[in-house]
C-alpha cells in the first residue's frame, strides 16, 4: 500500500513538473516573437527615416 501512495505521490510530482515547464517554454517562445516583432518594427522605422531624409535632399537639390 506504502508503494502504491509512493507512485502516486511520484506521478503527481512528475505531471505539475513537466506541466510547469511546459508553461516556461511556451512564454519563453511568445517572448522571443515579441523580440522579432519589435526589432522588426525598429527596422522598419529606420528604412522610413533613410527614405525621409533621401527625399528631403533631393528636394533640397532640386530647388536649388
Amino acid at each position: 500500500m506504502i508503494r502504491s501512495i509512493a507512485a502516486a505521490l511520484a506521478a503527481f510530482a512528475l505531471l505539475a513538473f513537466a506541466a510547469k515547464a511546459e508553461e516556461a517554454k511556451k512564454t519563453e517562445a511568445k517572448e522571443e516573437k515579441t523580440e522579432k516583432k519589435e526589432k522588426k518594427a525598429d527596422k522598419k522605422a529606420e528604412k522610413a527615416e533613410k527614405k525621409a531624409e533621401k527625399t528631403e535632399k533631393k528636394v533640397e537639390k532640386s530647388e536649388k
